[in-house]
Formats: structure tokens, sequence, C-alpha cells
């Protein structure tokens, strides 16, 4: 079989990458802009789209990743893949975007999302604490995620005149929405390829690539997203799209790993990782709970939060 040289490689490793962030740029962009037509022409408000097709679509690489690692005998990445994204959408997605611009929102609107979180959250923590979520915790997460959806949709329901809803109503906007989604989706698979092919090319360890290039990569959706809804000022659809993902890594992306297959979970995630991303989640409710805000300043501490964490991966273990 033939093998490429290093400068093969190299180049078709750049490439990737290159053709991987043009994707995630129109795909953010694609999305945002439908998801905003989508909620304006449905009736439904952007932070219920956000918070539940943009942040279902958008964590579809943790659920294609968790599912396959638990399948395949290794659910430490399973999980570390959850507990690391979520850690990431907070730190670096949230700080990037307010970098940008600040993210201002209604306390009340997201007050019941917020509390979802943490509910979730919670359970995923008792999990780690017992170091299993059998097959019937993960349907009951499941059970709970529709009932949620559910809930939401009624109580985001708006009321609007009937002459608003033209041009074919949500249909084509959908569409493209969905393609969006899509978009980053393949753009993210294709730049965390790309990453490993230059890795490997300069002869960088399978574990330090998937410690860092594959878990931030499983993550570039929401931050692609993020960063196209802050360009446009749509604080909702940052928030809604980061709790939403938040909930949805869990109860969704847990859940069906432990459907598929009992979720056995390391005592290592109970030592560290169960800390700092109940932290981060306990930070990020103060502010959608008691601020309403999260300024270029918080944002910055954020960012940098996120990159003590990843170098704390490498120093503590």
């Amino acid at each position: 079989m033939y093998e490429l040289d290093f400068y093969q490689l190299i180049v078709i490793a750049l490439g990737a990458i290159a053709f991987g962030v043009y994707l995630l740029v129109k795909g953010g962009d694609w999305t945002v802009d439908n998801a905003v037509v989508v909620a304006e022409r449905s009736g439904l408000s952007k932070l219920f789209i956000a918070a539940t097709i943009v942040a279902f679509g958008t964590s579809a690489p943790e659920l294609f990743t968790s599912i396959n690692a638990n399948l395949s005998g290794f659910p430490g990445i399973s999980v570390g893949n959850v507990i690391g994204s979520n850690i990431a959408n907070v730190l670096m997605v949230v700080g990037v975007s307010a970098i940008i611009a600040p993210i201002v929102f209604s306390r009340a609107e997201v007050r019941v999302d917020t509390l979802v979180m943490l509910g979730a959250t919670a359970a995923m923590a008792v999990a780690i604490l017992y170091g299993l979520l059998p097959r019937w915790g993960g349907f009951a997460m499941l059970a709970v995620i529709v009932v949620y959806i559910v809930y939401q949709y009624r109580a985001s329901k708006l009321d609007i005149p009937e002459g608003d809803e033209e041009e074919g109503g949500p249909a084509r906007p959908g569409l493209m929405l969905v393609l969006g989604i899509l978009t980053l989706v393949v753009g993210s698979e294709i730049l965390v390829q790309g990453a490993v092919a230059g890795g490997r090319a300069l002869d960088v360890s399978e574990a330090v690539i998937g410690m860092t290039i594959i878990a931030f990569g499983t993550s570039l959706p929401e931050l692609t997203a993020c960063v196209a809804a802050a360009r446009k000022n749509q604080s909702d659809m940052i928030v809604g799209g980061i709790i939403g993902s938040n909930i949805f890594n869990i109860m969704s992306v847990m859940a069906f790993s432990a459907v598929a297959k009992p979720l056995v979970i390391d005592s290592r995630f109970a030592q560290f990782d169960l800390v700092i991303v109940v932290g981060v989640t306990l930070l990020f409710a103060v502010f959608l709970l008691f601020t309403g805000r999260i300024g270029r300043l918080v944002g910055a501490a954020m960012a940098v939060g996120y990159l003590a964490f990843t170098a704390a991966q490498y120093l503590v273990f």
C-alpha cells in the first residue's frame, strides 16, 4: 500500500484544516441566520430554537463520538467527552463570544432552562460518584429531555399575526437550518481529521491528539455558531445554544451511550473533572439567574480559565 511522505501528509492536513474552517464559518452563518428566521415565522422564541434544534444539532459530534467509544469498550472517552464539552461550552464558547460582544439576556426567560441544566448536572454527578449509569438511568434521562422539550415548546410559542407567516412559512429556512447544522458537523469532522493527520506527521502521540484536538473539535460547532451569533448581536442564540447543548450532552449523549451499553465511569472523573464541571456550571448559572449580562472582562477570564483547565489536564494526569 502506498504511503504518503511527510510533505504530502502536511499539505493534505493543512488543506483539510482550511476546508474544515471554511465549512464551520459558513455553517455557523447559515445556522444562526436561518434559526432566527424560523423562530420569527413559526412563532417560536429564538431561545427555544437555540436551546433545542440548534443545541441538539451542534451536539451531534459528541453524540456519535460517545456512543461509538462506549460500544468500542472506551467508556472513559464517552464520559470525558461530555464533561470536557460542557466545560468548553461555558469557558471557551461563552468566553470567546462575550469577548466579541457582551452577552445580554433576560434572566426570567432562561430561568427554567438554567434549573434544568443544574438538575442535569446533578444527575450526572450522581452517576459519576456511583461509577455507573445503567440502561434504566439512560432511559430515564431520555424521558426527562422529551418532557423538557414539550414543555419549552408550549411555553415558547408566541402569538404572531397571520400576515407574518408568509413566503412559505418556516419550511425553506428550516431546511437551510438543517443544512447549516450538518455543515457544522461535517466541517468539525474534517478539521479534526486534518489536525489528527498533521499531528501524526509531526509525531505527536495519539493520546495528546485525543486529549486536545478531539475534545476541542467536538465543541467547534457550538463555538462557530455562537461566534456567528455574537457578530450578529443575537445573545439569545448564544445563551440558549449553550444551555441547551449542556443539557443535551448529559440527558441525550450520556443517556444514549448508557442505553446502548451500561456506562461504566472511571473513578478519576470524580477526583478532578467532576469538581471543575460542577463549579463551571454553577458559575454560569449565577450569571444566568442573577446578572443577565456577561461582559468582555468576564469573557476573557473564562477563556483564560479554559486554557488553565487544559494545561492542568497535562500537569495533573
